[in-house]
């Protein structure tokens, strides 16, 4: 079989798969506490930035521990960091509205 008979396959990545890196509970802390303390809008994506890196890191680290965790970080499974972004992102910013409306 040669390179013209090779069709290109489409990796599958279930809801169910999704949901651990979009609820990442370090996550959400981070996001939701640097989002609350932010006075400008700008400062949700830093709050996103650092929530990201922070759950990461403490992920990856549990991890490689051997300890269970509900976003594990590991070579042999999904990482999906566009979820991650986007969830920290939206956590960030609802923090930062429901400061806002808090406020009024």
């Amino acid at each position: 079989m040669g390179l013209n008979h090779v069709h290109p396959t489409v990796p599958v990545i279930h809801l169910w798969d999704w949901l651990p890196a979009a609820f990442d509970p370090v996550l959400i802390l981070v996001a939701v506490t640097l989002g609350w303390k932010a006075d400008q809008f700008g400062k949700v994506l830093i709050a996103a930035i650092a929530a990201l890196g922070v759950s990461v890191l403490f992920s990856w680290l549990v991890t490689s521990l051997g300890i269970p965790w509900i976003a594990p970080i590991r070579s042999d499974a999904l990482t999906l960091f566009p979820v991650r972004v986007g969830s920290a992102i939206l956590w960030a910013s609802i923090a930062y509205g429901a400061r806002r409306l808090a406020k009024r």
